[in-house]
């Protein structure tokens, strides 16, 4: 057995070559732009995976760790236990919102919440007016394993009115398997968020079944 903790990056890469991971479409060539803060929208988008079915959703969500290839420093004092799994954007897109106004938009992976997590969120969303509430992280140490185990035989339940905008308003949430959720969004960069974010899951798998010890 091996201590994924001691895993490199070029064998994160390797075991993500198992799974065909780099077969993505192309990244453009890197370019300098300068906006002011009038200029300039940032947002983030997730391709939200329910674990216990495979399947690809609109839920209620948080960012899951994963095995990803990237080029972000790590933490200066990091150290050999240091976690293989990371919450980082696999796709980053610029878009003009205006002719006058640049949209940047960061592609991330979540998962959706397990049942008692729902509960003390819907509770607390009561208690405050339907204020938001954050959901905490992916819990150090869980394998995706023990966290598919809370959620057998249960869908994650869908919230009305969670929409940002007029048109999010109109928006619906269904369970999709990966490749209809592929299928609907052909020719888009969310096709290949969902590909991207699916054989990541399937390699963070491989790399817990394969390891004695896991440590976030």
């Amino acid at each position: 057995m091996n201590d994924i903790t001691q895993s490199s990056p070029e064998q994160i890469a390797e075991a993500m070559d198992d799974t065909h991971l780099h077969d993505n479409p192309s990244s453009h060539l890197p370019v300098v732009a300068n906006f002011d803060s009038t200029h300039l929208v940032i947002g983030a988008g997730v391709a939200i995976f329910h674990l216990a079915t495979s399947r690809v959703s609109g839920y209620r969500n948080r960012l899951l760790p994963l095995p990803l290839c990237h080029r972000q420093p790590e933490a200066h004092h990091a150290s050999a236990a240091s976690s293989p799994f990371v919450v980082e954007p696999v796709w980053t897109q610029l878009m003009p919102v205006r002719p006058t106004v640049q949209y940047m938009l960061f592609w991330y992976i979540a998962e959706t919440l397990p049942p008692n997590t729902e509960a003390l969120l819907s509770h607390k969303t009561k208690e405050e007016n339907g204020a938001y509430q954050k959901p905490p992280q992916f819990p150090p140490g869980m394998t995706l394993v023990e966290r598919m185990n809370l959620d057998e035989g249960r869908d994650p339940p869908r919230h009305e009115n969670t929409g940002v905008d007029e048109e999010e308003a109109l928006y619906e949430s269904h369970l999709l398997s990966v490749e209809d959720a592929r299928e609907k969004l052909r020719g888009t960069i969310m096709a290949d968020v969902v590909r991207l974010g699916w054989e990541a899951i399937c390699t963070r798998q491989k790399m817990e079944k394969e390891s004695v010890d896991v440590w976030l």
